[in-house]
């Protein structure tokens, strides 16, 4: 009899709807938070860098080790990253090079992904809303294969 009743119930819960839609004002806070990463790395304005990170954001990304040329996965705290944003070290990209496009991929309840497509990489950012602020916690990044070729990285590790 209850295998009847889940059988019979299964379409009434798909039917159910799910609130999964995003706010106009959710979705521009996180394309705003994006920016605030992005183009605050460019201006070297680490006010808006720390504005739009989580304290505990955790950066990656996979890089060649210098001893055995394989791969490692290579970390950077909101910290590192603000203060490297304060050395101006994005003002090195030209201004007409320097590219911001933000994607939001998906957005479920207080969570998005987000892509962010910059000069010499790719961002894939996780962002949590907390305190009602769309903050990143996340971010796995990838250079372009143009940067690769440039800083001598090979494509695979």
């Amino acid at each position: 009899m209850s295998k009847l009743v889940v059988v019979l119930a299964l379409p009434l819960i798909l039917l159910v709807p799910h609130n999964t839609q995003t706010s106009e004002a959710d979705s521009e806070a996180i394309r705003q938070t994006a920016l605030d990463y992005g183009q605050g790395w460019y201006a070297a304005d680490g006010e808006r860098m720390e504005r739009a990170l989580h304290p505990d954001l955790a950066k990656r990304s996979l890089m060649p080790d210098p001893r055995s040329g394989k791969g490692k996965i290579d970390h950077m705290s909101a910290m590192s990253l603000v203060q490297a944003t304060r050395k101006g070290y994005g003002k090195s990209t030209p201004p007409e090079k320097q590219r911001t496009d933000v994607t939001i991929l998906d957005v479920y309840g207080n969570a998005a992904c987000v892509k962010l497509e910059m000069h010499d990489w790719v961002d894939y950012m996780q962002m949590s809303k907390i305190g009602g602020r769309w903050v990143i916690v996340n971010v796995l990044w990838e250079m372009t294969p143009e940067a690769k070729k440039r800083y001598g990285i090979p494509d695979e590790l």
